[in-house]
């Protein structure tokens, strides 16, 4: 079983920068990818990124490439998501989630087994 809890969020204004960190616990060499997701005022729950964790592969949402960046740090079992030249639209509640199996579409939430609560995430002057 994995649990897995965020942490980073805040108040930034826009062209801002902000670090999440996902902390995973639990049998943490069962999974196989780590996703960042998010969800803004009235709308739906989105992919943000992810990395696949036999080969350290990225995927990143069209709307946040060139902007954020994943990462991990094996030897603590937590994964961060850079997120730097924040938009007003990128203010959501951001989520980590986890993958036990092989990831088709990593943007895709039923994807995932194991879900964080969330860190706020709010870019605004």
């Amino acid at each position: 079983q994995l649990q897995l809890v965020e942490s980073g969020g805040g108040l930034v204004q826009p062209g801002g920068s902000l670090r999440l960190s996902c902390a995973v616990t639990g049998d943490t060499l069962d999974y196989y990818a780590i996703g960042w997701f998010r969800q803004g005022p009235r709308k739906e729950r989105e992919g943000v990124s992810c990395i696949i964790s036999p080969d350290g592969t990225t995927y990143y949402a069209d709307s946040v490439k060139g902007r954020f960046t994943i990462s991990r740090d094996n030897a603590k079992d937590t994964v961060f998501l850079q997120m730097n030249a924040l938009k007003p639209e990128d203010t959501a509640l951001y989520y980590c989630a986890a993958s036990l199996f092989e990831v088709i579409a990593p943007g895709d939430e039923n994807e995932y087994d194991h879900w964080g609560q969330g860190t706020q995430v709010t870019v605004s002057s």
